[in-house]
């Protein structure tokens, strides 16, 4: 008999059998189900299971979780139900018939970013470290930084920048890029169409002041401004769909024969002047706008309001997916701003709930059972993947995750009050401290000894109070 033979026999049978598994596939810790009838899964039997952890549906997948085991409980499984493996995109496009359109576009648009986030991460530890040897004045009674003191530092800081304007400044091309592979087009010509966004013969769109006149180009009878999108999202992301739905429309009509000459040559100049009559003057447009909104909503005299509902939403709104829309809303108050306040209440929020995690293991001591989830569930959150800890443990307890929400909320109060500004996007949890900008870092400090302390208080006098009842 195998290990998990009973478990999986069980699991199966309270699924609804194989024949209510349209997909499965696993990643680290957790199997993904895509269900045919979601609602015949009997929750309370599958949680019983002993190699089981716990449940949840997210993205329309019903995730069991089992732990650094999962790899061996699926192959039992597949090897049981004699179901095809599935690949994790296979899963991704069979859950999104149970999503609702909102889910759907979140997950379109979650799905264009993820690439990305990896560059968007280093940039902003990039940006980190050349502000603090170049800002700090560390040095000779405070009166000097490290740049100016050693021409190495100096050189390394120089150097740094060509990594950090590649990725900013040329944020556009990696867009494109992503929605063509996103949508199964012509990848190489979503990245050419990203360099005629940002190309060198357009005045930067970061240069640019009020007075600045354009140069064009002149078609006699109307002319189009040479202005770039450095660094602009919904432009990029306006022109990727425009390029996509063009080769789609071309590839249709254009005769086997001669269409690898017909589609890219029909797709991709109509998207570029699409791209900037219509539709970067227009994303670029929106993009302000959102960013504008949020800014005010930032720095207004009810600013302590709004980042207090922001912090206290922003778990739940990880549960429904919809927190995947802040990447591009972060980048677009970089682009405008030169920095987001966004981002560190994100982090901050990573961190609350992971402490929440805390003050269930200090609660649960003497279980070791439950040290098997909450310990990874809670160092994972700390660096920045909270999945596990609300899944795990905080939605299965509720209070930890209320204690969590509360905490974030405090915290990003407190941030936003004190203007915390962070460089970029960067890495979440604990480690987020490196990209924030350097005359921020002491007051984020603060703000995640506040995410730390509170939960984990709220937390044990809670649990205290059930024990005791």
């Amino acid at each position: 008999m195998s290990k998990f033979d009973q478990d999986v026999k069980k699991l199966l049978e309270s699924i609804g059998g194989s024949e209510n598994i349209s997909a499965v596939t696993h990643c680290v810790t957790r199997l993904r189900f895509v269900l045919n009838d979601p609602a015949k899964a009997n929750i309370e039997e599958i949680e019983a299971l002993k190699s089981v952890k716990g449940t949840f549906t997210q993205a329309g997948q019903f995730q069991v979780i089992i732990g650094n085991d999962v790899s061996i409980f699926y192959n039992e499984l597949i090897d049981v139900t004699g179901i095809k493996e599935a690949s994790k995109d296979d899963a991704k496009q069979a859950a999104k018939s149970n999503m609702t359109f909102i889910q759907r576009l979140m997950a379109n648009l979650a799905e264009i970013f993820s690439p990305l986030i990896p560059a968007l991460i280093i940039g902003g530890l990039i940006l980190g470290f050349r502000n603090i040897i170049g800002d700090v004045e560390m040095f000779e009674n405070g009166t000097k930084t490290l740049v100016e003191i050693s021409q190495f530092w100096a050189g390394m800081h120089h150097f740094l920048w060509i990594i950090g304007e590649a990725i900013f400044h040329f944020l556009p091309v990696g867009i494109t890029w992503s929605v063509s592979k996103k949508m199964g087009t012509t990848q190489i010509l979503g990245i050419i169409l990203g360099i005629t966004l940002v190309s060198p013969q357009l005045m930067n769109a970061w240069d640019m002041s009020g007075g600045d006149i354009p140069p064009y180009w002149d078609f006699g009878f109307t002319q189009i401004n040479m202005i770039g999108y450095q660094g602009q999202v919904i432009p990029a992301i306006l022109a990727g769909f425009a390029l996509v739905y063009l080769e789609r429309f071309f590839r249709k009509i254009s005769p086997a024969a001669i269409s690898m000459i017909i589609v890219p040559f029909c797709a991709l100049i109509p998207a570029v002047l699409l791209s900037h009559t219509v539709l970067g003057p227009i994303g670029w447009w929106i993009g302000a706008g959102i960013a504008n909104v949020v800014y005010a909503g930032l720095t207004s005299a009810f600013s302590w309001l709004f980042a207090g509902i922001f912090g206290f939403v922003y778990g739940p709104l990880v549960i429904t997916g919809l927190h995947h829309m802040t990447n591009a809303i972060d980048m677009q108050l970089v682009s405008e701003f030169g920095g987001t306040l966004l981002w560190p209440m994100i982090a901050l929020s990573n961190i609350a709930q992971g402490s929440a995690v805390l003050g269930m293991i200090y609660v649960n001591r003497h279980n070791e059972e439950e040290k098997q989830i909450s310990v990874p569930a809670c160092i994972s959150a700390y660096l920045g993947v909270t999945e596990p800890a609300l899944f795990g443990i905080n939605l299965k307890y509720g209070f930890p995750f209320l204690a969590g929400m509360i905490g974030s909320a405090i915290a990003s109060m407190y941030s936003v009050g004190t203007y915390v500004l962070a460089n970029s996007i960067g890495v979440g949890g604990l480690p987020g401290i490196l990209s924030i900008q350097t005359a921020s870092m002491l007051n984020f400090a603060i703000a995640m000894l506040i995410a730390i302390v509170v939960p984990i208080v709220l937390t044990v006098i809670i649990a205290k109070k059930k024990l005791t009842k």
